[in-house]
């Protein structure tokens, strides 16, 4: 079973919806260009490459979830891969891939909408403006633009699927 990113909740806005705070962490990341449907398909590819062993050190490094989707203004999409608790920057290998890059997080907190289902676009944009609207009840500040999670492997039934819309909120 694939380990989760860890994190702890604050608070529940509503049923689907939760204030967390993340601790520091790490990730591999890969900008891609293409549509919000396919970026994390076309990503996918040179992270799982690099935990498999791609990378200077021929290290194998244990997956784990979600996968994120960061949506770019440019129409790109930046995909990631959380590292597994505790490995820092600088114990990431360094990538062999010259798209792939490991970047430090500072702990944060987070608004996360969970939704089910399949990867498209109208169903993630939806859950997205929700998302939006729990922050404005809550009167919470938006600290960037939403990004996305998604937990399980394509093969898993869309129904069953966990995926989530989140965005950086400031501390009070």
């Amino acid at each position: 079973m694939t380990d989760i990113q860890a994190y702890t909740v604050v608070e529940k806005l509503d049923r689907l919806t939760e204030v967390r705070d993340y601790p520091a962490h790490t990730l591999i990341s890969c900008e891609v260009e293409d549509t919000l449907y396919n970026a994390g398909n076309r990503g996918f590819g040179a992270l799982v490459r690099y935990i498999s062993g791609s990378n200077q050190a021929s290290q194998q490094i244990a997956m784990t979830s979600p996968v994120l989707q960061a949506p770019q203004h440019s129409g790109s999409h930046v995909i990631s891969f959380v590292l597994p608790n505790g490995m820092d920057p600088g114990d990431a290998p360094v990538p062999s891939d010259a798209r792939v890059s490991v970047v430090a997080v500072a702990p944060r907190r987070v608004v996360a909408r969970r939704f089910n289902g399949t990867w498209r676009e109208g169903h993630v944009v939806e859950n997205a403006v929700a998302l939006r609207q729990s922050l404005e009840k809550a009167g919470l500040d938006a600290l960037g633009d939403v990004f996305y999670g998604r937990y399980d492997p394509p093969w898993k039934p869309g129904f069953a699927r966990r995926n989530e819309a989140l965005i950086e909120v400031a501390r009070p």
